[in-house]
């Protein structure tokens, strides 16, 4: 038996002997979605790296070697929120919550939101809106064939619960704060549900935190609903320290007309793998999928994208951008899929990435499938070192070396941090991207407890 095969094992039983404590907050149909889970968690197993997907992504380095324990119920901590995180962005006015090890913080504050707007732990959910959990639940994440997307579906008890109701806009965004705390190594799944109905609007913003020192294995599972015309901004900082692993699971399922846009800025962590699902299911529906990772040390950055398309007259647009540095290695695998009858698509992919150093590495493999002829659909991918004649050229003007070099980096991920539309937050961006070019990055400056 593999090491990771050995893991599976020892999840599996952990599921049978915990299987009543995990599930007592399920409503009938998640119970049925986590044993489905469950079954194809079995079948499919730990992903090695003859899975294709992650031929590039060594999990049993990352999943395997220290001793992690297992939060089956909220951690019992009581604190004032401001004392231990304070994670607001500058000049952007949001709505906080906080969700500490994957379960949705009780002493959250209250805030104050448009009338008819939900915003609560998934688990909270369950009980108050049987209807709308049991609506959405379940219907997007695939845990046929994605085994981690099935391994959190079997674990995961609480998360977030969003719900904005038809043709409402809210125009302050909310912002989650996701926070590994623990006196032990953990592994931490968590579940979040957000609906947008018809022609509503909203911004929401992830930012993934460890305030400890401790590892944090994480697998998250989020589901996305975008009703027809509805609109969507969905922004996830990762920031987290160099003993942890972060596996996302991200599934969004778009109705016609509706706009959806997703930027993942990947800064810090041991392993980051980011893994986005779009399904265009309705005419003239739109998607932009944004993301930079910056990688140093033995970090390893990598990112799954599937964009499919369904109905006739949608665009997509993808732009993943790298930079690594020192022994840090990366990967992209993006998919663009084009059905029969989806004709006049425009769909779009790109990825593009710099090696800093000789000894970081990054694989690429950009994909088209496309089922019939009358669409515009392009890809193509990068991987190079520096421009030294644009180098040369700064230094002419007067420009020391190194600002030289961190000028151009610089111009590098700008393109993708210049697609955030919030002001204040792609303003924030910058800023943390420059200090991480600066290597003075090693967590969010605005936590109290900083750990690398």
């Amino acid at each position: 038996m593999t090491k990771l095969e050995s893991l599976q094992h020892e999840l599996i039983e952990l599921y049978k002997n915990n299987t009543r404590e995990i599930s007592i907050q399920d409503t009938p149909l998640m119970l049925h979605h986590r044993n489905q889970a469950f079954k194809n968690f079995q079948q499919l197993g730990i992903p090695t790296r003859k899975t294709e997907a992650y031929k590039y992504t060594n999990l049993e380095q990352y999943l395997i070697g220290e001793e992690y324990d297992y939060e089956l119920a909220p951690m019992n901590f009581e604190a004032n929120l401001d004392d231990i995180f304070h994670c607001d962005i500058p000049e952007l006015a949001t709505h906080i919550a906080l969700v500490l090890n994957g379960f949705y913080y009780k002493h959250n504050r209250a805030v104050n939101l448009p009338e008819g707007v939900i915003l609560c732990g998934l688990a909270e959910a369950a009980k108050k809106y049987p209807e709308l959990i049991d609506k959405h639940y379940g219907k997007y994440a695939n845990t046929s064939s994605e085994s981690l997307t099935a391994l959190s579906g079997m674990f995961a008890q609480d998360g977030v619960f969003l719900y904005v109701p038809k043709n409402k806009i809210i125009e302050t965004p909310i912002q989650i704060i996701n926070v590994g705390y623990s006196f032990k190594n953990l592994r931490i799944n968590r579940r979040n549900l957000i609906i947008a109905e018809e022609n509503s609007q909203v911004s929401v913003l992830f930012c993934d935190h460890t305030l400890c020192g401790k590892s944090f294995i994480t697998n998250s599972l989020t589901e996305i609903y975008a009703g027809p015309n509805a609109r969507i901004e969905f922004n996830r900082m990762q920031n987290q320290n160099s003993h942890s692993s972060h596996i996302s699971n991200t599934y969004i399922h778009q109705e016609a007309a509706s706009q959806v846009t997703s930027n993942t800025l990947s800064l810090h962590g041991g392993m980051i793998r980011n893994n986005i699902y779009v399904k265009l299911d309705g005419e003239h529906a739109s998607n932009n999928t944004y993301g930079l990772f910056l990688a140093d040390g033995n970090q390893h950055m990598s990112t799954f994208t599937d964009i499919h398309h369904a109905k006739p007259h949608c665009t997509s647009t993808q732009l993943v951008k790298g930079i690594l540095d020192a022994n840090a290695t990366g990967s992209f695998n993006g998919r663009i899929m084009v059905d029969k009858g989806a004709i006049k698509t425009e769909a779009y992919q790109r990825n593009n990435n710099i090696l800093i150093s000789p000894n970081a590495r990054m694989n690429t493999k950009p994909q088209l499938v496309i089922y019939n002829d009358d669409v515009k659909c392009s890809h193509g991918a990068t991987i190079g070192q520096m421009d030294e004649n644009a180098l040369f050229y700064l230094r002419t003007r007067g420009i020391g070396y190194n600002e030289a070099r961190h000028l151009l980096m610089y111009a590098f991920a700008n393109e993708v941090i210049s697609a955030i539309k919030l002001d204040a937050l792609r303003e924030r961006s910058i800023d943390m991207v420059d200090r991480r070019l600066n290597g003075e990055l090693g967590a969010c400056e605005n936590c109290k407890m900083n750990y690398n």
